[in-house]
């Protein structure tokens, strides 16, 4: 994996979360040589000449290009591309590309070019494992949070996760877990569930947020502005359907100002844009439990049944070797 020298790019714990999960090697190259990474270099320059460039906004690649006085929207934001519409333009750009002849393939297209070496040169391709592209998640910095839990009130085994508990079956039984603390792995654009696990490694599976923050898709934006509009006090609740009385409360003063109009547009955007699967991606089990982890709530001498033969399932994805 090839980096400049950018400090973003050369953080330590980045870069460990990188090589352990992909699997490769970082190779940062020397200040001022695009020619080190081409590859990449193309593709940037290739993106802002056929996408970005034509684009509303653009500021162009210094203060006197003459592209971003064509591009200023001269005040008028509807013009601007939303960050969805520029995903979808994004991948509509790089398909385009990959579809396209090029004069440095002989006029073919790069697919064209791609199935002439897998098939015709026999050339293996590199794929990330279909585990490792249900667990993205991984690649981010877990958090530590402690587990919780008030017996003589009731309250059985969790984690505080932004003034919000997330519990499962699994860590509802596991009183010995208590005070103990777990990496947690959250998906920013979707927090009714994480995933977690024990210090050592051990998948403790999906936690699922409590109440009404379970059911309505939220991102992680959205729940610090609905815990700034009820204060930073953290032992005020929060109500029985927090989201909602957001939603209520922008609708209120939308007509007033002009944030709250916006912070309600970009709320209900997200609202209906949302998944409406909640559990993020993952490794698939029979069981929705890893076999490790479905012994924590059993009792030390408890027996344990053998589990049902399931038939092996077909995969749609490549083991990594193309022939």
């Amino acid at each position: 994996m090839k980096l400049d020298n950018a400090k973003a790019n050369l953080a330590s714990d980045t870069l460990a979360a990188l090589c352990e999960f992909v699997g490769c090697s970082v190779d940062a190259g020397p200040h001022y040589s695009p020619d080190e990474r081409p590859y990449i270099e193309r593709f940037f320059g290739t993106v802002a000449s056929r996408l970005s460039s034509r684009l509303p906004g653009y500021t162009g690649s210094h203060p006197r290009d003459l592209r971003r006085a064509l591009a200023d929207p001269k005040g008028n934001l509807r013009l601007y591309v939303s960050l969805d519409e520029l995903e979808e333009l994004i991948e509509y750009a790089i398909a385009s590309y990959h579809g396209t002849p090029h004069a440095g393939l002989n006029s073919i297209t790069p697919l064209e070019a791609m199935t002439y070496f897998v098939r015709g040169k026999q050339q293996l391709l590199t794929w990330l494992p279909e585990q490792h592209r249900r667990t993205l998640c991984l690649m981010q910095t877990a958090r530590r949070c402690r587990v919780r839990a008030y017996l003589e009130q009731g309250v059985r085994p969790h984690i505080n996760l932004y003034r919000v508990r997330y519990t499962n079956p699994v860590l509802a039984c596991s009183t010995h877990l208590i005070g103990q603390p777990l990496l947690v792995y959250m998906n920013a654009d979707d927090l009714r569930c994480v995933r977690a696990f024990l210090a050592d490694g051990t998948e403790l599976g999906v936690l699922e947020a409590q109440g009404a923050w379970r059911v309505v898709p939220h991102n992680l934006k959205l729940r610090q502005e609905i815990l700034k509009l009820h204060g930073d006090k953290r032992a005020r609740p929060l109500g029985s359907n927090p989201i909602e009385a957001y939603i209520q409360a922008k609708l209120a003063k939308a007509r007033k100002t002009r944030k709250a109009a916006s912070d309600l547009a970009q709320a209900m955007r997200m609202l209906t844009a949302a998944p409406m699967v909640r559990v993020p991606p993952g490794p698939v089990t029979s069981t929705g439990i890893a076999a490790p982890v479905a012994s924590l709530a059993a009792a030390p001498n408890a027996e344990v049944t053998a589990p049902a033969s399931v038939r092996p399932r077909k995969l749609t994805i490549g083991t990594g070797q193309v022939f």
